[in-house]
């Protein structure tokens, strides 16, 4: 139903005031100029707003308000059978053009939930402080219909302390829908079971390519398919000191080190992103970064980096956040970090996103 007013229906009121004003301006003009037919409006805007219940009361309450306004006129005045069945035919055809409104809704509404429970699926919600650490993440699909997308994220907590991963599979739609979960679900078991964070990397390059094979056994022309992506490995122990985190990049964006007194770029790496190991294998080097307490990590995929403005220019990611914490040293917060990544991308594309979105971070509690 449309037209609410907190909480109510009201789309009952349009219909209905339509209904009152041809009534009363057809009593108050001349016999030679009548506007009753108009009437044939009425289930036909109720079609539109209201339910198939409310649009066959409509049908019926303009019939008879026809009858009774109509024959209320002189003989030689009235308009008679002709306008009568073209009354009752509308409204059976509002009727009809209603529920079938109806219907598409109902199965939009429930595309809606498959894709919102697919999305928790592949992005499950993450506790607050969960793996210890405060995090917080957005993701914003191109395709507002999907909802869904190739961007990936996920923390994972261990006995070999805290992983993380945020990734970005090549192309759009269901695919890389599915191929986004084929590589969190094998995250999810290596970084708890694996003690070494090399193995998680190598164990994330094999199940790409399995998958790839696996499409391309199916007939689907998967075969180029791969994904970049970041995996952290946090260790265990206290977050007052100074410590020490792995990094392997999968040829992707290198993350920022944002600190109430600046931003910094992590090394970029040299590892090929996921499923191209076929093509010249390197085990991607895992890299030792020193963080202090307080400094939050910023994960982006290329929907941020790769924003235009209108006059066709990047995003200034790093020098916006430099800006910013030279002004409130606060917004290295993760939740504040977010949401002026999130607001900024958004104002320098206008709101037309030309991929997935996805920005993380993440910083020992």
């Amino acid at each position: 139903m449309l037209l609410r007013v907190r909480g109510r229906s009201i789309a009952w009121l349009p219909p209905l005031v339509l209904l009152a004003v041809i009534a009363l301006l057809d009593w108050n003009t001349s016999g030679e100029f009548r506007i009753i037919s108009w009437i044939v409006l009425v289930p036909g805007i109720a079609a539109a707003i209201c339910g198939v219940w409310g649009t066959a009361a409509f049908a019926v309450l303009s019939l008879l308000t026809y009858v009774a306004v109509d024959t209320s006129w002189p003989h030689q005045y009235q308009t008679g059978l002709p306008d009568f069945i073209l009354v009752a035919v509308g409204g059976v055809l509002a009727i009809l053009a209603c529920a079938v409104r109806v219907r598409g809704e109902q199965r939009m509404l429930h595309m809606r939930d498959i894709a919102e429970t697919t999305r928790r699926t592949v992005l499950r919600p993450l506790a607050p402080g969960w793996g210890d650490l405060d995090h917080a993440a957005v993701y914003l699909a191109a395709d507002s219909e999907a909802r869904v997308g190739g961007d990936f994220y996920d923390i994972q907590p261990g006995p070999y302390g805290t992983r993380v991963l945020l990734g970005d599979v090549q192309g759009k739609g269901l695919a890389a829908v599915e191929a986004a979960a084929a590589l969190l679900g094998t995250f999810r078991e290596a970084a708890y079971h694996e003690p070494l964070l090399h193995t998680v990397a190598d164990r994330l390059e094999v199940r790409m390519l399995r998958h790839v094979r696996y499409t391309a056994a199916l007939g689907r022309d998967d075969g180029d398919r791969f994904a970049t992506g970041i995996l952290i490995g946090f260790p265990e122990g206290a977050s007052d000191a100074p410590y020490t985190i792995e990094v392997v990049n999968f040829g992707h964006e290198p993350p920022l080190v944002v600190a109430p007194d600046g931003v910094r770029s992590l090394p970029p790496g040299d590892g090929l992103p996921l499923g191209l190991s076929e093509l010249a294998y390197l085990p991607p080097p895992v890299l030792s970064v020193r963080l202090a307490p307080g400094e939050t990590l910023l994960l982006v995929t290329d929907g941020v980096t790769e924003a235009r403005d209108a006059a066709g220019a990047f995003f200034p990611l790093r020098d916006s956040l430099a800006r910013a914490v030279a002004e409130d040293p606060r917004t290295a917060d993760p939740h504040l970090l977010v949401r002026f990544v999130r607001e900024g991308t958004w104002r320098h594309c206008r709101g037309q996103l030309a991929d997935d979105t996805t920005i993380f971070a993440v910083r020992r509690r």
